[in-house]
């Protein structure tokens, strides 16, 4: 078995456990709701995480009827493995968050768009091994975000370097969205955002989604998405000369509980 087949095969046991672990807490809490995904591609931002390689997701969360609410997700990424070396090996192969916030209204329901408000702080952690003076991808930010109707915006804002980039602390991405039930069960789903990077200008890009969601019985679903960027291919090409930010279509198939 290769080292990056041992290094994918560890994260999706690690995922496994984490669905196990959820499922058995949102059977414990009626507050708690959870997901399980698998797709042909994880798109973060208009980048891929996984080489566009599928990937096995999972999520947990625990809301509050006051409006308070705390979560974790999963899923394995290969971007930072993918730049390993012999001379400057890289192990990581899982990305792990956990995030708190609070959601409210602005509005009260009379309204025929109640607009609404989501306030926290998420943490991306990426468990490993890497070289001596590899700057830590782990990135924490805090955000905030407003919905009327079918349409949402949120700005999400670094306290720490983004994910590695160097002094890049202070970065921004601002994610403008729209989710329209056209017919019962089926949904369009339009995004555009902008990813900021404090002293890395060059490696700023915008991203874009178009796509459909079609729900069933049993919580299950499956998703189609068409997605882009205008990011500088040279700088996210990885070294198996794959484009990250390249144009994608996307399938996901999801459950939820």
């Amino acid at each position: 078995m290769s080292s990056r087949n041992h290094r994918t095969t560890l994260s999706l046991a690690t995922l496994a456990t984490f669905v196990v672990f959820g499922l058995g807490m949102a059977s414990a809490h009626a507050g708690a709701a959870g997901s399980v995904t698998l797709t042909s591609d994880y798109v973060f931002r208009g980048i891929s995480q996984t080489n566009q390689e599928p990937a096995l997701q999972a999520g947990l969360e625990f809301a509050t009827d006051a409006g308070f609410y705390v979560g974790g997700w999963g899923s394995n990424v290969s971007w930072l493995s993918d730049l390993s070396s012999v001379g400057a090996p890289v192990s990581s192969s899982v990305e792990l968050d956990a995030y708190a916030g609070y959601r409210g209204q602005l509005l009260p329901s009379v309204f025929t768009d109640t607009v609404k408000f989501d306030v926290g702080a998420l943490y991306y952690w990426y468990p490993g091994d890497y070289p001596a003076g590899f700057n830590s991808p782990d990135t924490a930010e805090l955000y905030v975000g407003v919905s009327a109707g079918i349409v949402s915006a949120k700005y999400s804002y670094a306290l720490t370097d983004l994910f590695g980039y160097a002094d890049s602390d202070g970065s921004g991405y601002l994610d403008v969205s729209a989710n329209w039930e056209f017919v019962p069960t089926w949904t369009l789903n339009v995004h555009g955002g902008k990813q900021w990077i404090e002293n890395n200008e060059a490696f700023e890009y915008a991203d874009w989604k178009l796509g459909v969601t079609k729900t069933f019985d049993g919580g299950f679903s499956v998703a189609v998405a068409y997605t882009g960027t205008d990011a500088d291919e040279p700088l996210y090409t990885n070294p198996y000369g794959n484009f990250l930010g390249d144009d994608a279509f996307v399938l996901t198939l999801g459950k939820s509980f």
